[in-house]
């Protein structure tokens, strides 16, 4: 039997054609989620860091109902000790998520 027919080589022939159709399956996936999956997540991940209600660095931004044009405009620009962070870090879909989250929670007070 030949080469190309022997399974190494059929399985690796596949997996070559099948491996970028995954990966771009998952990135469009990912783009179509924000970066950063939800708001819930990012909030969770990055932003509660600071801005919980426990931890105190922050002022708390949840259940203000702050505008996302506000929320945007100080991640991308910072303010104060807040630093800035570049559409490569966070997209705007993921600022629109996390705006979003934000606006669903209660109001809370910082401690």
């Amino acid at each position: 039997m030949p080469d190309f027919l022997s399974g190494k080589v059929t399985k690796r022939m596949l997996f070559a054609t099948v491996l970028p159709f995954a990966l771009m399956t998952a990135s469009i996936q990912a783009m179509a989620d924000g970066q950063w999956g939800s708001g819930k997540n990012l909030y969770d991940k990055l932003c509660g860091l600071c801005h919980a209600p426990n931890v105190g660095v922050g002022p708390v931004i949840a259940g203000r109902g702050l505008p996302e044009a506000y929320i945007k405009s100080v991640v991308r620009n910072g303010l104060n000790a807040m630093p800035a962070f570049p559409a490569s870090y966070i997209d705007d879909k993921s600022i629109a998520q996390v705006t979003e989250y934000l606006s669903s929670l209660p109001p809370a007070t910082q401690p």
